[in-house]
């Protein structure tokens, strides 16, 4: 690393990618300076992040939660609140690290482009369902989007030689689902899936949404459409391989025939530690892999009859225009709705899909038009969801 530390913001900072970012910070503090963060309304959890780390800005979700901050941390501390706040945050440090969940991740992805600083992204949610004005911000000089998620992360490296435009050099991407924790599972089996099953992965420590989106196959759909998003891939040539082990993290596939993978341990530190210290790489081994021992690496394909979520998926791509955020926003609504105990996760791609059914094409010219077509995709999926 070079002499001057990189300055972070960290947005998300008390959930899963939060606080194992917090890890990584730790492990160098020489080469990083975390000057911002956010947490939601975990404040005390936030106070602490910012007393240990000597934080100067935080942002909030709202007054209430500035006040009780305000009594946990220094005088000289910047509080700031809402969206606003947010946008703020993202104007000044080299690198933004997005692990805000859900939707509400978009003023954090554009106000980072925006301000030509590098994008650690962890929230697919506000790329999928903002691709067309999220690509506009990208063009902000010095603006740069490197994925935290493991497959997409994997795919950037195998990528790093492939520098046209389209990359017309690439046949397939190839990205790798560990299956979850049903994989195998008949639909008749599935019908008894309670939500400690559900959030049982058999691979990766995750949050409670995409733990459940892992379960239903919906994460590898969202993960098609973010892949495209991110390459300027089109998705006919994207395919999904279910490797249950989780060490191949995904490949391309080049057309002379050869494949690039990246392989390691499940330890999501890797991807974000690559992505904060890019082009450079840190010393940290998280995720080594010993050849020296027996290392089994099973493929197959999806059972898409028993997990329709990725076609659904791959239909709204090829509708393009606003159907992605539709699918992203009934998605968020029902996954919350089955963490509440209010549907069972049987019900949860079918009443995804019966939102779909009401999608009427957009070409989602800009950031207004997202956020109409993000609420109204809320609105018509909280009315079906039952009383």
């Amino acid at each position: 690393m070079t002499a001057s530390r990189t300055r972070v913001a960290l947005m998300g900072a008390t959930g899963s990618i939060g606080t194992q970012t917090l890890e990584v910070l730790r492990r160098e503090p020489e080469a990083f300076d975390l000057v911002a963060v956010s947490g939601g309304r975990r404040v005390e959890q936030l106070a602490a992040v910012a007393t240990e780390f000597g934080v100067r800005h935080v942002g909030v979700s709202d007054e209430s939660d500035r006040s009780r901050l305000a009594d946990l941390v220094s005088d000289d501390v910047n509080i700031v609140v809402g969206e606003k706040g947010l946008r703020e945050l993202c104007t000044g440090p080299d690198v933004v690290v997005n692990a805000v969940m859900g939707f509400a991740g978009l003023p954090v992805t554009l106000a980072t482009l925006e301000a030509g600083a590098r994008l650690a992204l962890a929230n697919k949610e506000s790329l999928i369902a903002a691709a067309p004005v999220v690509a506009q911000a990208r063009l902000t000089p010095g603006a740069q989007i490197l994925p935290v998620d493991s497959e997409h992360c994997a795919i950037y490296q195998c990528l790093v030689g492939s520098t046209e435009p389209g990359h017309p050099d690439v046949a397939r991407l190839l990205l790798t689902a560990s299956g979850g924790p049903f994989r195998g599972w008949s639909r008749e089996r599935l019908r008894g899936v309670t939500k400690s099953d559900a959030l049982a992965h058999p691979t990766w420590s995750m949050g409670p949404k995409i733990t459940i989106d892992s379960s239903t196959l919906m994460n590898k759909g969202l993960e098609v459409l973010e892949a495209s998003a991110l390459f300027g891939i089109g998705t006919d040539r994207i395919d999904v391989v279910v490797h249950p082990q989780s060490i191949v993290h995904s490949m391309v596939g080049y057309v002379d025939g050869s494949v690039l993978a990246q392989l390691s341990r499940p330890d999501m530190r890797l991807p974000i530690a690559y992505c904060l210290g890019a082009p450079e790489r840190l010393a940290h081994h998280w995720g080594q892999l010993d050849f020296r021992t027996a290392l089994n690496l099973q493929f197959e394909p999806p059972d898409r009859e028993a997990f329709p979520a990725l076609d659904l998926a791959l239909a709204a791509a090829q509708r393009a225009g606003a159907a992605p955020a539709w699918l992203s926003a009934a998605n968020e609504v029902c996954v919350e709705a089955f963490l509440e105990d209010r549907i069972s996760w049987g019900e949860i791609v079918p009443l995804v899909a019966r939102t779909m059914d009401e999608y009427v094409d957009d070409p989602l010219a800009d950031l207004d038009a997202v956020v109409d077509n993000d609420a109204t995709a809320r609105r018509i999926t909280h009315a079906n969801l039952p009383s």
